[in-house]
């Protein structure tokens, strides 16, 4: 760890001041060289799966699984990153004194970026790209699960960065995937500029409590969906069944269902056929008193309501108008992504005013909560909090800033 961590603060220096032109060539040939390594990284990626099934639920087998359409995927992002701006170098503000002092404030890297992931490999590639566009360093640690599938892919973009003549420490894998080397990331004073957990509502607990270093705290996702009592039935149970079931192992996708007590007798009905009665993997339906006098399901605890399931189970509860369905979301909520389906101008604009997360939608699915779909290229994670940055993290929320004074001998 200590040599990996050397290692990247030297490449620091080097990486942050790549040119746009530098950094892009890289990109592409890390895309090209995770295509054609795609066959030892499905070999690896087997035997993480093999050694996952029986441990893991279904869903997150599937948060596991690379196939050549997803590294190709991968592939793709990274070159979509490549297209995007360079985020290094931009100037943010600029003043001149009247004693013709010019000061510029202007977007530079952050330096050394430690992710600490668990088991989606894709992650593995993402932040690596997003990493060196912004001319920054990253230290990659991810789950024991994927770990064979995160060294197949290092390896792979690392391959590229050296057919560009770029040293291989701007993108380092942690080899150890115990306790141990979360924990000295996370204490690495001196060489770790900021750091990054993707996961579970455990292990961004555990970097906020223990890291001594920065950290943006990315967040778990309860999600929730309001179905307001004017909205257009036929739209709610589509929107709702693609936030629940699309990709119900992501932190996007909804976990709690909010309707309009008066809206109830038409929506539920209408929800339990599509989720329940016509699917293959039907959702468990958790219900509130109310929502289990019109539709039969599981009684709901209280604990369903501060739960991110990631899986196929969705906590229903009936409210009474809008005002109480704000008032639970603020008292739920993890501040990630929240949505309100209506068609009354009125609760939109209360809604979305009320509502303090970082992506709060009207008549739109919560999956949509990403770096890609944000036009991003990918994304580090999605930031909960509110310092620094918020919602999808892509390239500019990988930088930070400094003031550059030119002068012509003024004094003070």
């Amino acid at each position: 760890m200590k040599e990996m961590l050397e290692n990247a603060k030297a490449a620091k220096r080097t990486v942050s001041r790549l040119t746009t032109q530098e950094k892009n060539r890289a990109l592409n040939a890390m895309a090209q060289a995770l295509l054609d390594q795609s066959a030892q990284i499905l070999e690896a990626n087997a035997l993480d799966l093999e050694a996952a099934r029986g441990t893991v639920s279904q869903v997150m087998l599937d948060r596991l699984l690379l196939t050549q359409e997803r590294i190709a995927a991968m592939a793709q992002g990274i070159r979509q990153v490549a297209a995007l701006p360079d985020p290094v170098g931009r100037v943010l503000d600029e003043i001149t004194r009247e004693d013709g002092l010019l000061i510029r404030k202007v977007s530079v890297p952050m330096g050394v970026i430690a992710i600490i992931y668990e088991s989606r490999p894709n992650v593995t590639s993402d932040a690596a790209a997003l990493a060196l566009k912004s001319g920054n360093v990253c230290i990659l640690r991810g789950g024991k699960e994927a770990f064979r599938s995160a060294n197949a892919i290092v390896t792979a973009l690392r391959a590229g960065l050296e057919a560009c003549g770029i040293t291989p420490y701007a993108v380092n894998l942690v080899q150890d995937t115990s306790r141990d080397s979360a924990n000295a990331l996370m204490t690495a004073n001196g060489y770790i500029d900021l750091l990054i957990p993707r996961g579970g509502a455990g292990l961004i607990n555990a970097c906020l409590k223990n890291a001594t270093v920065p950290c943006i705290a990315t967040g778990t996702g309860i999600c929730h969906i309001y179905a307001e009592k004017t909205a257009d039935p036929a739209m709610a149970v589509s929107i709702i069944e693609n936030a629940k079931t699309s990709r119900p192992s992501v932190c996007n996708a909804m976990e709690v269902l909010l309707v309009d007590k008066d809206f109830a007798p038409t929506l539920l009905p209408m929800l339990h056929k599509r989720l329940v009665e016509e699917r293959a993997n039907p959702v468990e339906l958790r219900l509130d008193e109310t929502a289990q006098a019109i539709i039969p399901g599981t009684a709901a605890t209280a604990q369903d309501f501060d739960t991110e399931f990631l899986d196929y189970i969705l906590a229903v509860k009936c409210v009474d108008g809008v005002e109480e369905a704000i008032a639970h979301i603020a008292a739920h909520s993890t501040g990630h992504s929240e949505a309100i389906l209506t068609q009354d101008p009125e609760a939109a604009q209360k809604f979305t005013e009320a509502v303090d997360s970082a992506a709060v939608y009207v008549n739109a699915s919560t999956r949509f909560t990403d770096g890609g779909e944000f036009g991003l290229g990918c994304e580090m994670g999605i930031s909960t909090q509110k310092l620094h940055a918020r919602g999808p993290m892509g390239l500019r929320e990988l930088t930070t800033y400094k003031y550059i004074i030119q002068g012509c001998g003024q004094i003070r």
